[in-house]
């Protein structure tokens, strides 16, 4: 009996030609606007040309980072070919990783995402409030992105609830979601002294 069927073999073959791999340090923005505080990876023009020849524009990968799996995550142009991808504190809690820290970066274009799938509770909070609401139509599905993923991932109901409260506090004076977390961080800095 084989290791392998023919179409499991054929598709290790083809992802093996696809996929990219090289060492990248873990960095934060300082200050960049929207993305000031973000931890992330830099992917290089050369790396990404590999991945999708000729693209400037946000795309989605799978792949590797050290040993932890991901999927349908987003590379951001940062231009000249150059992208970023973004670690947030559950990819830094799973690699087990900070600023400074190098990985071994595996990836491969994701062709077949999950989409993110709205949360019936923003949506009835958001039809509440206009302004919010104005503002989640105006902006791009990846914006939208981090907004549900960040409520998903609320360990209890009650942070959900305040995550989805915060969201559209936010989204209703037009801060977009790098800013809402940034000022977070900042009254909790205040709070303490």
């Amino acid at each position: 009996m084989p290791l392998f069927n023919t179409s499991d073999l054929i598709s290790f073959i083809a992802e093996s030609f696809t996929m990219i791999q090289y060492t990248a340090i873990i960095q934060r923005f300082e200050k960049q606007g929207e993305k000031t505080g973000w931890t992330y990876i830099d992917i290089p023009a050369e790396y990404a040309q590999k991945l999708l020849p000729g693209n400037k524009k946000s795309f989605r990968v799978k792949g590797r980072l050290d040993a932890y799996a991901f999927e349908a995550v987003s590379l951001l142009p940062m231009g000249e070919g150059n992208f970023i991808m973004p670690l947030n504190g559950a990819v830094r809690k799973a690699i087990k990783k900070q600023v400074g820290a190098s990985l071994v970066v595996k990836l491969a274009v994701d062709k077949n995402p999950e989409p993110v799938k709205m949360i019936p509770e923003l949506l009835e909070c958001l039809e509440d409030e206009p302004a919010a609401l104005a503002y989640w139509q105006g902006i791009p599905q990846s914006h939208r992105n981090y907004w549900i993923k960040w409520i998903e991932t609320a360990k209890t109901d009650t942070t959900r609830t305040k995550r989805i409260a915060q969201s559209v506090n936010a989204m209703a004076v037009k801060k977009d979601f790098g800013q809402m977390l940034r000022d977070a961080r900042d009254d909790r800095k205040n709070l303490l002294g």
